[in-house]
């Protein structure tokens, strides 16, 4: 990081913080913490499954409209998108948070109360993204506060799981404001302190093996897809995988069968692959593809019945690039200057975020957590603790004045 960079982004956050306008902004987080909460239990309440955002998206439109936003809609994928314009539009400072959950249509996604804890699925992951929206929104809005560049207020679909980044996917490619972002900013769960400009890189993938199945006693022998699942997942766990750099790797559903007495006719497994070096996870990726191949040959070599043999079929269901940010990006330097004036160590993180997609094409971009904390992110004891989260929203306001500038008079 240069001196001279850093002295800048130092300069910028000082001034923000010593502005009255800014000062009375970043108060109103503390001041309207309980208003703030109950947003998060109402937008936490409403069910946004995998390709299930819908009613969400609506709801986050709808406040963002009642809010000042009045253009505030829902474009061809299913975001949510509000622009607060500035004197110019440019720069053009995206700010997004993801509308869906992991979690299937069923779920029970009303919330409780545990002391200071709020509890319901995707409580934090990414509720508390989504109540840090609005919260900014309205933060700005009390203040009447006009910036020379603008914002793009958006709740995405599809982050998590299949959805493959379909939203933001989309914002870059065939969006309104595709080729008019000039930066990305991402809230995705709690935290004052990480700086996420480092995209993880990852593949999924959905494994079927298919036969003719048959009876347990009757047609013992015939190559039996479920058998072949455990011949994949020994062999994908056998992998050597390095700790420096990060690699994982993760059998994270299942499926197949039909009866204790019933050779399945077919058997499937969903499979996460990730890995902080793009290269090593290519020879993962090249093991595992091999892996189910083998499994496939070696069932069908064990089979004692003949017949049609056993097939394998890999689709690739998720393919997240990976990139970085600089840490010289202004944007990564204003966040650390926001940090630490908040009495905290930035900490730069990797992981896979929406940002994912910028940093892939260039754009400088960054996720940070929206304030407070939580624990058990993608079951269903999911908490968030908002003691706290003031910092974390008054960090963000910093870096998206920061980035867009405060309107001069």
């Amino acid at each position: 990081m240069s001196s001279t960079s850093t002295q800048t982004a130092k300069h910028i956050v000082q001034e923000l913080g010593q502005t009255d306008i800014v000062r009375r902004a970043l108060e109103f987080f503390a001041e309207h913490a309980e208003e703030i909460t109950e947003e998060h239990i109402g937008i936490c309440s409403i069910p946004a499954p995998p390709f299930g955002e819908q009613e969400r998206a609506h709801y986050l439109c709808e406040r963002l409209r009642a809010d000042g936003l009045a253009e505030a809609a829902i474009d061809e994928e299913g975001n949510c998108i509000a622009l607060r314009k500035g004197r110019s539009l440019t720069p053009l400072l995206a700010v997004t948070a993801h509308l869906d959950t992991v979690f299937p249509p069923e779920t029970d996604s009303t919330v409780r109360t545990e002391g200071s804890r709020l509890l319901a699925p995707g409580v934090s992951d990414d509720g508390c993204g989504l109540a840090a929206l609005m919260a900014l929104n309205r933060a700005l809005q009390s203040e009447r506060i006009t910036t020379e560049g603008s914002l793009l207020f958006v709740g995405t679909v599809g982050e998590e799981g299949e959805g493959n980044l379909r939203g933001v996917r989309h914002l870059f490619s065939g969006g309104q404001w595709a080729k008019q972002i000039s930066a990305f900013l991402s809230l995705d769960g709690p935290g004052v302190d990480r700086i996420t400009n480092a995209a993880l890189a990852s593949r999924r993938y959905r494994v079927r093996f298919a036969g003719r199945g048959g009876h347990s006693w009757g047609d013992f022998g015939t190559a039996n897809p479920v058998h072949a699942i455990g011949r994949a997942i020994a062999r994908l766990i056998s992998y050597p995988a390095p700790r420096d750099p990060r690699t994982t790797f993760n059998v994270g559903r299942i499926e197949g069968g039909a009866g204790v007495n019933v050779i399945p006719q077919e058997a499937g497994m969903d499979v996460d692959l990730r890995s902080a070096s793009s290269a090593e996870l290519l020879r993962l990726d090249a093991f595992f593809r091999r892996a189910v191949c083998e499994a496939a040959d070696d069932e069908n070599r064990s089979s004692r019945r003949g017949g049609l043999p056993l097939e394998a079929d890999l689709q690739l269901i998720g393919d997240r690039p990976g990139g970085e940010t600089s840490p010289t990006s202004l944007i990564v330097e204003i966040a650390a200057e926001a940090t630490r004036s908040l009495g905290n160590t930035p900490i730069m993180d990797q992981a896979s975020t929406d940002s994912n997609i910028p940093i892939s094409l260039g754009i400088p971009a960054i996720t940070l957590g929206a304030g407070g904390t939580s624990g058990n992110s993608h079951t269903l004891d999911e908490w968030y603790d908002p003691r706290g989260r003031e910092l974390g929203l008054q960090r963000v306001l910093l870096v998206m004045l920061g980035m867009v500038g405060l309107g001069k008079e």
